[in-house]
């Protein structure tokens, strides 16, 4: 059986900061940057994307749509 493996990509200039992403993520993914975006906001980043399981719970609850999820059957 193969495995899947995720990925994902932040529109970090749409982003606000609202953490929600990072509370949603059973692998601990996601975090929120130092830096800030065009707005001001610390948005979310990917810093574990090799742990990501592809379970899209962080693109589920993003309320801005700014995260896409991608999976890759790795064989």
């Amino acid at each position: 059986m193969a495995k899947i493996k995720g990925a994902i990509v932040v529109n970090t200039e749409r982003c606000k900061g609202c953490n929600l992403c990072v509370v949603a993520c059973p692998t601990h993914v996601i975090s929120l940057a130092k830096e800030v975006n065009i707005k001001g906001y610390n948005f979310a980043h990917p810093i574990l994307q090799e742990a990501c399981i592809g379970c899209s719970s962080c693109a589920t609850v993003c309320p801005d749509g700014c995260i896409t999820v991608y999976k890759v059957k790795v064989e």
